[in-house]
């Protein structure tokens, strides 16, 4: 059993997850830039800004972006709202969405719209707005969502969703309807994750598959997270005596409460690594978020 004082990093395999059609996606998205009025940039609520990829920014350039950061539903509210402090300061566009809203959803094209305008007056002072095609270009990590976003707007399965990080490898034309266009994308990686910590955060929510990150490191990751910050919800769900139980003992607790044992009442870890992962992502452990914005200024 993995102990409390395992301070064991994540595997460099971990930080390298970069495969093949990813490379290739992104040169993809920079060729096609220019068929495109303005880039939605999918992030998960719960990590937002190493959900954030700086290489894919590097590569839009100027085009108009905005950052949508969904699965806000599963954040914790306090923390979202220091965030939304910070976006402010960086005067950078951003939405924070349950992509399952439809209100949310519509807002998040209103804005898209708003901003594809304003680029244009800035660009020609003489310019008259105009109901054009609005065509958005879909891009972020794998697994934050942006496929069931593609399906929300269209309101039909036109882009593959699955629980697993990296399901969409081409890119594809998606017509919502006679005014919009998306063009949806694989979810791309940046070549390396240079802190260790923000390599879990993307494990926990699933940017990364378990194959990858290993279910034990990111399962512990997420019970000594939970009793750090000291989620009732997840002390409730387990019936926990208290905050002070070491990892062994919560697996141990976690184990007898959900009969995940071996012959001989033996705990089955791996069952219930799989069982924490699950619940964490549903969020059913409680709503939480993992990192604070950088300093604000004064």
């Amino acid at each position: 059993m993995k102990r409390e004082n395992d301070q064991s990093a994540p595997s460099d395999a971990l930080h390298n997850w970069y495969p093949g059609h990813m490379a290739k996606a992104l040169r993809e998205i920079k060729q096609k830039l220019k068929m495109v009025d303005i880039v939605l940039e999918i992030r998960d609520a719960r990590v937002p800004m190493a959900s954030g990829n700086r290489n894919l920014n590097e590569s839009l350039g100027q085009k108009p972006k905005l950052i949508i950061l969904n699965k806000a539903n599963l954040a914790d509210a306090s923390q979202l709202e220091q965030w939304s402090k910070w976006f402010d300061e960086q005067n950078a566009p951003y939405l924070f969405i349950d992509c399952f809203d439809k209100v949310a959803m519509k807002k998040a094209i209103s804005m898209a719209r708003k901003i594809v305008e304003k680029n244009r007056k800035d660009c020609n002072p003489d310019y008259v707005e105009t109901k054009t095609k609005l065509k958005m270009m879909i891009v972020g990590l794998p697994n934050t969502g942006k496929s069931t976003i593609i399906n929300q707007l269209a309101n039909k399965s036109a882009a593959k969703v699955a629980d697993k990080p990296g399901q969409t490898v081409l890119q594809q034309w998606i017509v919502v309807d006679k005014d919009i266009e998306l063009l949806d994308t694989p979810g791309v990686m940046p070549p390396r994750i240079d802190k260790p910590e923000h390599a879990l955060w993307l494990s926990a929510i699933h940017a990364i598959p378990d194959d990858i990150a290993g279910e034990e490191d990111t399962a512990i990751f997420i019970i000594k997270h939970l009793l750090k910050i000291q989620s009732q919800v997840f002390l409730e769900r387990f019936k926990l005596e208290s905050f002070s139980l070491t990892v062994d003992e919560v697996l141990q607790k976690i184990a007898m409460l959900r009969g995940c044992l071996k012959q001989k009442g033996l705990p089955d870890l791996d069952r219930v690594y799989k069982l924490v992962l699950a619940e964490f992502r549903k969020g059913e452990l409680g709503k939480t978020c993992f990192g604070a914005p950088p300093k604000l200024s004064r």
